[in-house]
């Protein structure tokens, strides 16, 4: 039976926590990334060794603009509109933006600069790997960790919690567990 995480009786946090330190690869699709969120789960991905098959992919679909929102809406015959190369450095430079915006919120802590230079490091040794979903808004949730486990060789989770600092320990969200082997 799957259980419910509300971050009220039940915290997702230490469930996520002890799902990757079991793993030795994890995949996360969120709506927003918050590099503090980050730092919540740093440690279980440090051990990994990084590259294809042992890394934490992430992919981003941040909020849409509200003039890229306006476009959709009058769009003609309602098809996907392509994206040029200019408008997808245009949105990557402001998604650029708003991650620099987030390190000026609040007054830094000794822990804040250490998990930023630890994400820094886990970037560069591709034990993380961020990419940015932009060809429409992506508000999923979805976190799935990979273990040398026979019976249950995936967990996941599905819910409301962003990989924020407060999606993953404070607000109440809704988020399941799912260890189903064909669900996951």
């Amino acid at each position: 039976m799957p259980q419910i995480f509300d971050n009220i009786d039940l915290k997702f946090h230490p469930a996520l926590e002890q799902a990757l330190n079991a793993s030795d690869r994890a995949d996360f699709c969120v709506g927003y990334l918050n590099l503090r969120g980050w730092r919540s789960i740093a440690d279980c991905v440090e051990a990994w060794v990084g590259g294809e098959g042992s890394c934490c992919r992430v992919l981003v679909g941040m909020e849409r603009l509200e003039d890229e929102q306006l476009r959709d809406v009058f769009r003609l015959a309602g098809g996907v509109e392509s994206m040029d190369n200019a408008t997808a450095l245009r949105l990557r430079q402001k998604a650029a933006a708003a991650f620099r915006a987030q390190l000026i919120v609040g007054t830094p802590t000794a822990a804040d600069e250490f998990g930023l230079r630890q994400l820094s490091r886990q970037l560069k040794g591709k034990k993380v790997i961020v990419k940015l979903f932009l060809r429409h808004a992506l508000h999923a949730k979805l976190y799935l960790a990979f273990r040398k486990d026979p019976q249950y060789p995936r967990v996941g989770y599905v819910g409301s919690s962003n990989l924020t600092f407060t999606g993953l320990k404070h607000q109440g969200e809704l988020n399941v567990d799912v260890v189903d082997f064909d669900a996951t």
